[in-house]
């Protein structure tokens, strides 16, 4: 009797034995499997997805087998892993295994959203909304709107936003890169503000970024941005006109057409600065660093004026007759290439 107990036990603990490694030959077949796919692609895996929603997508889809298999081992194996939402790079050779591993780790597929130093805000609006893997919930929104919703209905838009490049995943909202840039923007402004120059003619951080914008549209020649400054400080001081053309075409808008005449010159909008003294009321650009750290170290010197130079860098004057001999020499009798700002290079290719 004891002796058929026995056996019979020992039948079982085989049985038992047989069966574990059996679902464990077939979890680890399962793991080890190459993924069916003849090129990369990618795997969506949208917020509320489960592993086993995912196995039977990809066996129906003919990409894996031995879905089963896998949902026993994410059970078994895997009781507390999250499952990170986002897209996954499917790629030929890549076993289901590294596949898992990916979803573990999250390594969801990322994208780069460039923004432009010199950038209008429309034109960082229009960026956004060009690209096809963010969540688009700017559109029929006023400027002032979206500034309530990023929580600064006062501000004005202008300039608010650093240029940089942004990485996000697919379903980012276009409002989160925008608050990525705002708060970015603030805390460069607010770093170079504490380390400034003394004596500069600004109010405030805000004036100062007012300067950096039109330093920027100025120039895109690195080593002329503290001469820029240095040109503007001084006419601050000496209550002189700016007199600076991108202050005019940001306050012509749409009716800018390529080119600047003396009635535009001389007509009288908030961004004139040929008619208005000061600096205009807001930013009329998005500046980086550079042009930040300029305006609040300008060059010493005793130039006044400049002129382009037709190459995209720019002759500085101190006198009015040497500025008019300039103007005479570059922009009366321009070259056949002329250009106000430099040609586009690998870093700047793009820049309006």
């Amino acid at each position: 009797m004891i002796r058929r107990l026995l056996r019979g036990l020992m039948i079982i603990v085989l049985a038992s034995v047989c069966a574990v490694a059996f679902v464990a030959w077939k979890q680890h077949a399962a793991l080890e499997q190459a993924l069916a796919v003849q090129e990369p692609q990618l795997l969506l895996v949208q917020p509320g997805d489960t592993p086993s929603g995912l196995f039977q997508r990809l066996e129906a889809d003919g990409i894996i087998d031995d879905a089963f298999w896998l949902r026993v081992h994410w059970r078994l194996k895997l009781p507390d892993a999250t499952l990170h939402s986002g897209e996954y790079r499917l790629a030929p050779g890549m076993t289901v295994r590294e596949l898992l591993q990916a979803w573990r780790r999250g390594e969801v597929v990322r994208y780069n959203l460039t923004v432009i130093e010199g950038w209008t805000f429309k034109q960082l609006l229009a960026a956004l909304e060009a690209e096809p893997k963010l969540e688009h919930t700017l559109e029929g929104l006023t400027s002032e709107q979206i500034m309530e919703r990023l929580g600064h209905p006062s501000l004005h838009p202008e300039g608010r936003f650093y240029p940089d490049t942004y990485s996000f995943t697919r379903g980012t909202a276009d409002l989160d890169i925008l608050r990525r840039a705002f708060e970015r923007l603030e805390s460069v402004l607010a770093e170079e503000w504490a380390r400034r120059a003394e004596g500069l003619p600004y109010e405030d951080a805000y004036q100062a970024l007012i300067m950096a914008s039109i330093i920027e549209k100025e120039t895109g020649v690195p080593h002329e941005r503290p001469m820029i400054a240095g040109v503007f400080v001084r006419r601050l001081e000496k209550g002189m006109l700016l007199q600076t053309d991108p202050t005019v075409i940001y306050g012509l808008g749409s009716s800018y057409d390529g080119t600047l005449n003396r009635a535009q010159l001389r007509q009288p909008t908030p961004y004139n600065t040929y008619v208005k003294p000061g600096l205009p009321p807001t930013p009329i650009a998005l500046v980086g660093r550079a042009a930040i750290h300029a305006a609040l170290h300008p060059a010493d010197g005793e130039a006044l004026y400049f002129v382009a130079r037709g190459d995209g860098s720019h002759v500085f004057s101190a006198t009015l007759r040497e500025h008019n001999r300039a103007v005479r020499q570059f922009q009366l009798n321009r070259r056949a290439d002329y250009r106000s700002s430099p040609p586009p290079s690998q870093s700047n290719a793009g820049k309006p």
